[in-house]
């Protein structure tokens, strides 16, 4: 039986669009500065017709620095809207947090007490944090505080996936056997295993993070450009540009 989909070796971007996918940040806004100057330095000494930067999400947790990296999308996005930002579960998680502080939920058990650090919250008073109501409420509130309005409306704009040519970008990967355009949000964020295993084509090259990896990870069906940054001190990219893709990737500090 033959497979139907689109294999890496046989997938292009769209004609005359340069295309830049990068995964996860976590809070390393030195490492997503060093690759926006990276592609910057690329498309002036090897100018693309046009061009699309696409984030793969999970900009804040985890690393120390989350206010800055959402400083710096929103002011990328701003100046030039070909910057593409799409959701992470971990954005999201701050969202939900922000909304309900919820002790036991994603953001307090994943790095978000380091993000929380970045706005000069502490949710860990004396150490503690589980089984404190007043603490929770104290902490809570003073994060909601210090959270910029343009933060939160930039966490709440966030798409979910986009798609280029004959490439579908996403947090995480999808649901095989689903169409791309009825992905379910909590798959797109969430999903693991039932992507990771499928041995099959799919309709399109998924571009994912979410799960991290020691380097990139290409493989026919898809491609991982999560390499844990935030931990690693490197942070990878898909390059497309026609036929033409490639693994970039930036370094600094591992922590």
């Amino acid at each position: 039986m033959t497979e139907t989909g689109i294999h890496y070796l046989d997938a292009s971007g769209p004609e005359g669009i340069r295309l830049y996918a990068i995964g996860d940040v976590h809070g390393r806004h030195d490492l997503l500065a060093a690759m926006h100057r990276r592609i910057e330095s690329e498309l002036e000494y090897a100018p693309a017709s046009d061009w699309r930067i696409i984030h793969l999400g999970d900009y804040v947790d985890r690393g120390p620095d989350s206010r800055s990296v959402i400083d710096f999308l929103i002011e990328a996005q701003k100046r030039d809207p070909r910057n593409i930002m799409l959701a992470g579960n971990h954005d999201i998680g701050m969202l939900e947090f922000l909304a309900d502080a919820e002790p036991d939920g994603l953001f307090m058990n994943y790095g978000g007490v380091q993000t929380a650090q970045s706005y000069g919250v502490d949710l860990l008073r004396d150490g503690h944090w589980f089984g404190k109501a007043e603490a929770i409420a104290r902490g809570h509130m003073a994060l909601v505080k210090a959270v910029p309005r343009s933060h939160v409306d930039f966490l709440q704009s966030l798409a979910f996936s986009v798609s280029f040519g004959d490439f579908f970008f996403c947090h995480a990967g999808i649901r095989p056997g689903v169409p791309l355009d009825r992905q379910s949000q909590q798959d797109l964020i969430w999903i693991r295993d039932a992507f990771h295993d499928h041995p099959g084509l799919f309709p399109k090259v998924i571009v994912h993070g979410h799960t991290p990896v020691p380097e990139a990870e290409v493989r026919a069906n898809r491609v991982n450009v999560d390499t844990l940054a935030w931990k690693s001190g490197t942070l990878s990219a898909l390059a497309i540009d026609g036929g033409d893709k490639r693994i970039i990737a930036v370094q600094g500090k591992a922590l």
